[in-house]
């Protein structure tokens, strides 16, 4: 398990906009994580004091991010950012999320992958009950 200093050190989101707290498994395609900062008031994507479902995209993408600083570390390579391009497919199961009690948990997987771009599908739930689902493709920034 990895913590927040960490996953900071892997994405180009810093402060309260790295969304992850914990990164809880993660293989070449694969990554599991967790986060608790849905519940705090000052939550950066906050709008009209709420955390719309549309919000999770952010977190789908997000540990996108932090799957591709991983991979990258362990091959001894610097960290490309990417741009988030497209979502695909995306079913929002709740209408916000910022009440939820528990922590989100994530899950994404590399679906297809280029030199200078990567395709993932993404499932956010909290307490068992899946809250958003999707895929989402990045344009690499290469050096």
């Amino acid at each position: 398990m990895l913590g927040r200093e960490e996953i900071l050190q892997l994405v180009p989101h810093q402060g309260s906009m790295c969304l992850w707290d914990e990164v809880l498994a993660w293989s070449d395609t694969d990554i599991a994580l967790r986060a608790f900062n849905h519940r705090d008031p000052a939550h950066p994507l906050r709008c009209d004091g709420q955390l719309r479902a549309i919000h999770l995209c952010e977190y789908g993408a997000q540990a996108m991010a932090v799957h591709g600083g991983l991979r990258g570390r362990q091959r001894g390579a610097a960290v490309v950012p990417g741009v988030l391009v497209a979502l695909r497919d995306v079913q929002l199961h709740v209408a916000r999320f910022d009440d939820m009690s528990g922590p989100l948990e994530a899950s994404a997987q590399v679906l297809a992958e280029a030199q200078t771009s990567q395709q993932y599908a993404f499932r956010i739930q909290c307490d068992g009950r899946l809250l958003a689902e999707g895929r989402a493709a990045v344009m690499l920034r290469l050096p």
